[in-house]
């Protein structure tokens, strides 16, 4: 029988670097990451509608002077500090999504076209969700720490005592809906990427999580012990 994967949850960095198998997941999250800025600039160019978060960026970019990038790397900042109350500690993973993702997005799209025909646009707005599930499952797999939106989520469930839906269905609600009053854009996109997102990334989460073992005591222990 294989032994149980060893799951790296709510630990710090040096828990996390210790972990092991650092040449696999190392490069899995970097390329997790960048994946994940190049399928959020793809929904953008597609211009048929953002991601939640995405819409609140666009809106906010409508009274900025600043690259769409730059905006999701400062709100990823602020949505960190946030985490303080809430005493969330950060990962590697955490950091490296904050000031990789926005970069990742502002690179991509100055090679990515722009389609001028509705079935490019469609094309490619499936294809950025398809994506943004498998950049999700590589990036959460190398099990570095969440994301700074997805801490902030985990936070506030753990806080409040709500589900963990509740608590992303209000917030994604919220920043849609100050973002559409920003003049963001919320299309077919944003509900494809809704009801999409969770069941690819779960599909794709298995072959991404990395098996992380004890390299000395093989007896599973209740901290290693998978969640049901």
């Amino acid at each position: 029988m294989r032994a149980p994967k060893r799951q790296l949850a709510n630990v710090g960095p040096i828990e996390q670097l210790r972990g092991g198998r650092l040449w696999r997941r190392l490069p899995q999250l970097i390329l997790g990451l960048y994946l994940f800025g190049a399928s959020m600039a793809m929904m953008v160019n597609a211009g048929l509608g953002m991601m939640p978060w995405d819409v609140l960026h666009s809106g906010i970019q409508n009274h900025v002077p600043l690259t769409f990038g730059t905006i999701i790397t400062i709100l990823a900042f602020v949505v960190l500090l946030i985490w303080i109350p809430l005493r969330q500690q950060p990962g590697i993973g955490t950091i490296l999504n904050a000031l990789l993702i926005g970069p990742s997005l502002d690179l991509t799209r100055l090679f990515l076209p722009r389609p001028e025909e509705l079935g490019w646009n469609i094309a490619l707005m499936v294809t950025g969700v398809v994506l943004n599930g498998a950049a999700s499952a590589m990036y959460i797999g190398s099990q570095f720490g969440p994301g700074p939106r997805d801490g902030l989520m985990t936070g506030i469930s753990r806080v409040t005592g709500r589900s963990i839906r509740l608590v992303r269905t209000l917030i994604e609600v919220s920043v849609v809906a100050v973002g559409w009053l920003l003049g963001g854009v919320v299309g077919v996109g944003t509900v494809l990427y809704a009801l999409g997102i969770g069941p690819i990334t779960q599909a794709l989460l298995p072959v991404f999580t990395v098996d992380l073992r004890p390299r000395s005591k093989p007896t599973t222990t209740a901290e290693d012990a998978p969640e049901d």
